[in-house]
């Protein structure tokens, strides 16, 4: 029997389109009103009993009542809450500490469905029983999450799988909940301050079509796939293998992972991993999921990521994942930068760039507010930075200038957010940027792209003066990365320098060192003293000669391996 009576899952419209789904929502009115007063029955009834509270001067007294009143709440009102409240656990800037524990808990702590049901679901999917797709399964789910839940089982050739069976009438409910989500920040969006209403429904908008795409288990798999192509270089990152005569549309069967939570630091230790290695392959594997692929994790909670035995970390649940442009991620690796220097004025146009700012905005008044602001989350150290305090700081600035968080922009702040508390979890005293900034200035060095080459040149030059002070900083930073060579960096930007690319660079560089009519011998020296033990005599020359090999064969420069280049003898 449905949880949601005269709701079946043919009617479900399979693609989020706002448009369809009030064209949908219209030809079923008596269900919109039936399940907006359900709605309004359980969060008027919470207000109600928080505001009862602070008569009775009981709120302290009943805060873990009232959070777990809220959690309930959220279960009880199905998927597309569970998911809202699975965002607001991982926003501890928005939800009360107390709140923020039980909130937690809608990770991997809820409630299954009927075996029965999903055995039916699984045959009806797959066209076939369950003992014939299966040598064994679980007759008890040992995960339920917030769009389906998780058997144990092993295929009739030996392998041992993890299988994925969706929560019965969900498109339905998914379908409703989103209308009148949409339709509420319809109504809200006039009364904020016009950044934050500005883009309420696009928010919603983007959180339903993410949501769509996670009820597609055949776009899950294919989201797996992708992943495990873009991390097949890296040793240290795990992806489950998709078994697809076994998948379909609302059934998974992919590879079974065993491991352990990144929260369950007891068990971490007890298997002797080093916790900050884990907390350096999340990070980097984050870093380039947004700056090297573009293609990134949208919703790494703890649920979906766990350090195995051998030290790798393993992620899962490729439901929800987002597509970046090359040039959002150059001008993400870019900000970065301009804010670590300091830049404001680069960082401002780099927030036109993204969207947080739009192109008529003037952007002068709004220097001394972001220096104020992001200068006191920075504190006196790079080292001090974190995405959290960044989130937390900069949001002072959403009511008292026109910027706005674009719709895809929610979800990569998500991820970052997470990602740190992840980290966090294991190491309190973790400082991303030890990790982050090293990465950046190692992308924009190696320059692997025309475009991430521009990126660098206007790190390096800022009105039309070069910045020495910067290279220094980046080449030392760099360096903290242990696979930061210097060498194949070199050969690059050698390369670049010869080439018809590089024709404005040499032309800059030459005015640098002879810049206020002399020579900077000490700028080059201390960049010398810098990289001399880097870069031997011998080296230095081979790699000259591979430069020159490249320009005079006129080849596109590339990346060559990440090896050292050998001696001459």
């Amino acid at each position: 029997m449905s949880r949601y009576p005269n709701i079946t899952s043919e009617e479900g419209i399979r693609r989020y389109d706002a448009q369809e789904i009030a064209r949908y929502c219209r030809r079923h009115l008596w269900k919109v009103i039936g399940r907006a007063l359900t709605i309004a029955w359980f969060f008027g009834t919470f207000i109600i009993a928080l505001q009862l509270d602070k008569w009775r001067g009981q709120q302290e007294i009943d805060k873990y009542k009232r959070a777990r009143q809220l959690r309930q709440i959220l279960t009880r009102l199905g998927p597309t809450f569970i998911k809202v409240g699975q965002a607001l656990s991982t926003r501890p800037d928005l939800i009360r500490k107390d709140f923020l524990q039980e909130l937690t808990k809608l990770q991997d702590q809820l409630p299954p469905f009927d075996s029965d049901r999903a055995f039916k679901i699984i045959e009806t999917e797959l066209s076939r029983k369950v003992s014939e797709l299966y040598q064994e399964i679980a007759p008890q789910p040992v995960a339920a999450a917030s769009l389906g839940q998780v058997y144990r089982a092993f295929l009739h050739s030996g392998e041992e799988v993890a299988v994925k069976v969706q929560r019965p009438d969900l498109l339905p409910i998914v379908t409703l909940d989103l209308y009148l989500m949409r339709w509420g920040a319809s109504l809200l969006a006039p009364w904020l301050p016009l950044n934050l209403g500005h883009d309420l429904t696009l928010i919603v908008d983007e959180f339903g079509c993410k949501l769509f795409e996670e009820i597609d288990y055949l776009n899950e798999a294919r989201n797996a796939e992708k992943f495990a192509t873009n991390f097949r270089d890296d040793p240290h990152v795990k992806v489950p293998t998709i078994y697809w005569r076994y998948t379909n549309t609302r059934v998974l069967t992919l590879e079974w992972i065993d491991g352990f939570k990144l929260t369950d630091t007891a068990k971490i230790k007890a298997a002797n991993l080093d916790q900050n290695k884990l907390i350096e392959i999340g990070v980097t594997a984050g870093l380039r999921q947004l700056l090297e692929f573009g293609f990134f994790h949208a919703d790494p909670h703890p649920g979906n990521l766990f350090a195995l035995p051998d030290g790798r970390m393993a992620f899962i649940d490729f439901g929800m994942m987002d597509q970046l442009e090359e040039f959002t991620k150059e001008t993400i690796a870019s900000s970065v930068v301009h804010l670590i220097n300091k830049d404001y004025y680069g960082l401002a146009a780099d927030f036109v760039n993204l969207g947080f700012l739009t192109p008529d905005t003037q952007i002068e008044p709004i220097i001394p507010a972001l220096e104020q602001v992001l200068g006191k989350a920075m504190g006196e150290s790079v080292a001090n930075f974190n995405f959290k305090t960044i989130t937390d700081e900069f949001s002072e600035l959403m009511y008292d200038y026109p910027f706005r968080v674009p719709a895809k922009f929610a979800l990569i702040i998500r991820s970052l957010v997470t990602q740190e508390g992840l980290a966090l979890s294991l190491n309190p005293e973790f400082k991303i940027i030890e990790v982050s900034y090293p990465y950046v200035a190692r992308r924009l060095l190696t320059g692997e792209s025309p475009q991430m080459r521009r990126r660098l040149i206007d790190v390096l030059f800022k009105d039309g003066t070069f910045q020495w002070q910067r290279l220094e900083n980046m080449i030392a930073i760099a360096r903290l990365d242990s696979k930061f060579n210097l060498l194949p960096t070199a050969q690059l930007g050698l390369q670049y320098l010869l080439s018809d690319e590089g024709q404005y660079l040499r032309r800059q560089l030459l005015l640098a060192l002879t810049e206020n009519d002399r020579l900077h011998t000490e700028e080059v020296q201390r960049l010398w003293n810098l990289v001399k033990d880097d870069l031997q005599p011998g080296q230095l020359f081979n790699v000259a000669l591979t430069a020159i090999r490249s320009f005079s064969n006129e080849t596109v420069p590339t990346p060559i391996p990440k090896t050292k280049a050998p001696l001459i003898k």
